[in-house]
């Protein structure tokens, strides 16, 4: 396979209403079949409206942005000091949902396309009815990556191929069979993209040549296949977040039949984790150790041993209720304790997943 990555330049300022499938194919009339077009989600969002005007700068300014970040967040995955990582209404998980203020003007932001698949589909379909041009379209964005520093370009939507290359089953040179290998390749040519497009040389267009032989019919599921459900995600919530609910989780283990030793050896581990943090929200009250345990045990019906354990290895005094604020999010108490292999009574873990196996033995 060769590969060519082509700058398509000239597409200028866009504004809301513009024709980007007109833009691009006047400033790219080499395009071809088969071609990937790889364009930045930013021009995708001003020809849709996809701006809010704030403030130019001062307190106005970045209390106008939490407000727009807010409306723009499902879930809080992880804060620290002003960073926000939430995950968007459309399941993407980064740091301030996607909201941009560069390449704009300073009293508007930029924020991502409503449904990129979506806006993927519209331009393809626009450039093969009008142009009769059959090409696959990637909308791509900047984000972060856990455990890495740098931003690389990735996929927010796709149409005219699929998003990930599934190898399982297949058989390597050494005959070993494949077990999980899928390749998300429309982030890996998003990124190939951005290599020529850059932050500041006004190219939000790139064109990556050589990879399809052809394109695929646009009910390949789009940049959702990408989104990995919740029940297999191991790292859905930030550090201090994820201790916290390990508290909760240890505490509503009370709706089942009763501590096993297995039970009581994760929650003690779960425990031990998370002492001494304190989620936000969480009502501490000074409260003596005989109305900590009366209430433990009202929580935990059937858990004398496990309020026992609680009241020995949570900070006292603590509002017994407070223990149950540590994770009002269902999505958290299931999540708190899968390390353990051992889930949440109120969210039971899917079934065959190790943590279904550990309870049914």
């Amino acid at each position: 396979m060769r590969l060519e990555i082509l700058p398509v330049l000239g597409i200028g300022h866009v504004t809301e209403g513009d024709d980007l499938a007109a833009m691009i194919a006047t400033a790219a009339p080499w395009l071809r079949n088969g071609d990937v077009l790889v364009v930045t989600s930013k021009i995708v969002s001003k020809s849709e409206g996809r701006l809010v005007d704030v403030p130019a700068d001062g307190p106005e300014r970045l209390a106008a942005r939490d407000e727009i970040l807010a409306a723009e967040t499902a879930r809080v995955v992880a804060s620290r000091g002003p960073t926000r990582i939430v995950q968007t209404r459309h399941g993407f998980v980064m740091a301030s949902a996607g909201i941009d203020a560069s390449n704009v003007d300073k009293t508007q932001l930029v924020l991502l396309p409503v449904d990129p698949d979506a806006s993927a589909r519209a331009l393809r379909d626009a450039l093969r009815e009008r142009y009769e041009l059959d090409v696959a379209v990637i909308i791509s964005d900047t984000m972060g990556r856990p455990w890495r520093n740098g931003l690389t370009d990735v996929a927010l939507g796709v149409a005219g191929m699929p998003a990930i290359r599934d190898h399982r089953g297949e058989v390597d040179p050494y005959g070993n069979e494949l077990q999980l290998t899928q390749m998300a390749v429309v982030d890996e040519l998003a990124g190939a993209g951005e290599l020529i497009k850059g932050k500041c040389d006004q190219v939000p267009v790139a064109v990556v040549r050589g990879y399809l032989a052809a394109t695929t019919p646009d009910d390949a599921g789009g940049a959702r296949a990408l989104i990995r459900d919740a029940a297999q995600d191991l790292f859905a919530l930030g550090t201090a977040e994820a201790r916290a609910a390990g508290l909760t989780d240890a505490a509503t283990l009370a709706d089942g039949p009763g501590p096993t030793p297995a039970d009581l050896g994760a929650v003690r581990r779960a425990i031990d984790a998370v002492a001494g943090v304190v989620a936000p929200g969480t009502v501490f009250t000074l409260v003596d150790e005989a109305e900590v345990r009366a209430g433990l045990v009202a929580e935990m019906p059937g858990w004398p041993d496990g309020a026992d354990l609680l009241l020995g290895s949570a900070p006292t005094p603590v509002d017994p209720i407070g223990l149950v604020r540590f994770g009002a999010d269902l999505h958290r108490l299931r999540v708190a304790l899968a390390a353990q292999g051992l889930g949440s009574t109120l969210l039971p873990p899917p079934p065959g997943s190790p943590a279904s196996a550990a309870l049914a033995l």
